[in-house]
């Protein structure tokens, strides 16, 4: 495809409008927002207003004066759409290990007399050591199986089944409402992660079955680096489970200060600690940053740009890279993934040209897409960047090779 063909389909694109709600570096093609998304253009008016006005002349007052002490439930809401679920059954609490240490722990404890944690091989791996870590606390056993072998795996033994949504390397989809209705006839259950879906493609909790999820902030909802994230609970399975980690904002009545701990009703019993006041409002403008999108709207763009890439890659580049991400748009997230021998150094070839992706080892590099701020010419520069470093072979020098701690 020319510029000025993809450059048309960016003047057709019902989603454009969206793009002007980020600040976006010039001469610079971001395609890292499954790492971490794009600062919107509100969040450092917001975060002045919050630290200045709110903070700086309400001091503590703001608690009230503000709503600080609802923002976990009430910046939540936002997110109901854009996961299909009810406002009353998300939380933004904490970082993503901690939700998952939470939910996993009281799916556990729910279904107490079984023995067995359910987890797919090569899944992202902090989610990995926190089944490992509870598994070592609650004397139970981590049973690891092959992506085709887990539905099979799922029995009378199984507590719990921890899954990722999108795989973080290779972008497949779980197909959540067959895993639901299994772990269901097993009398399981199921959390799982949606870090590299949410925000990106589309997520319908409640139509799927699912009762228990967690999700990252700081990817494709654009809550900024370290954002905090957010759980999912059931309605009808809030007042089955209890939370693992008890702290004084989970109380039922938290400025009682009694000694006794009595849980909260609802998803507010997954409270812990005093929420992180900044965090949430960066998160809240990232949030914001969806309103007006349908999420239909939204996947339609993302499978339009990934199957772009994967055909401009393919046409410029040939047998010189790999497809390792599925073929089938309905079957991957909003990354696609080429594999390359010197894949490293390709992507920091790459990045000193302004073409921003990313590099998982041994061989993977990762291109992420984010529906409301990445364009089809990018898709198309992006494409020719890459043939271009292949062909010059400018990724084979020695400051591309060295590996950096961060990629």
């Amino acid at each position: 495809m020319t510029i000025n063909e993809a450059l048309a389909l960016d003047a057709a694109d019902p989603l454009a409008f969206a793009r002007q709600r980020f600040r976006l570096p010039d001469a610079t093609v971001y395609l890292d927002g499954n790492s971490l998304g794009a600062l919107p253009v509100a969040s450092p008016q917001l975060l002045a207003d919050v630290v200045e006005q709110q903070w700086g002349d309400d001091l503590i007052a703001s608690w009230n004066r503000h709503g600080w002490i609802d923002w976990p439930t009430r910046v939540a809401a936002r997110l109901a759409p854009i996961v299909g679920a009810r406002p009353e059954e998300l939380l933004i609490a904490d970082s993503t290990s901690v939700s998952l240490f939470k939910l996993l722990g009281a799916a556990v404890a729910a279904r107490h007399e079984r023995n067995t944690l359910l987890v797919q091989r090569r899944d992202f791996p902090t989610d990995l050591y926190v089944a490992q870590g509870l598994a070592d606390l609650r004397g139970l056993k981590v049973r690891a199986v092959e992506p085709d072998e887990l539905l099979g795996a799922i029995n009378e033994d199984t507590a719990a089944v921890l899954l990722s949504h999108v795989d973080y390397r290779s972008g497949s989809v779980r197909d959540m409402r067959s895993v639901n209705a299994a772990a269901k006839a097993a009398d399981a259950l199921v959390v799982w992660d949606l870090s590299h879906s949410a925000g990106a493609i589309e997520v319908d909790l409640t139509s799927a079955g699912a009762e228990l999820a967690v999700g990252c902030g700081y990817k494709y909802l654009n809550g900024g680096p370290g954002a905090p994230a957010f759980l999912f609970v059931a309605r009808h399975l809030q007042s089955q489970l209890q939370s693992p980690l008890q702290g004084w904002m989970g109380h039922a009545e938290p400025f009682a200060f009694v000694d006794e701990y009595r849980p909260a009703d609802g998803i507010a019993k997954f409270l812990t600690g005093t929420p992180s006041i900044l965090a949430l409002a960066a998160l809240d403008a990232g949030l914001a940053t969806f309103e007006g999108i349908a999420m239909a709207d939204l996947a339609a763009k993302s499978r339009a740009l990934s199957q772009l890439f994967i055909g401009e890659i393919e046409a410029r580049c040939g047998d010189q890279v790999r497809l390792a991400s599925p073929r089938d748009p309905s079957l991957r997230g909003s990354h696609v993934v080429f594999a390359h021998p010197d894949g490293y150094g390709v992507i920091q070839a790459l990045i000193a040209r302004g073409i921003i992706g990313d590099f998982r080892a041994p061989d993977l590099m990762r291109f992420g897409f984010a529906p409301l701020y990445n364009q089809f010419a990018e898709v198309v520069r992006a494409g020719e960047a890459l043939a271009d470093v292949l062909r010059t072979r400018e990724w084979d020098q020695p400051r591309f090779t060295t590996r950096s701690k961060v990629t």
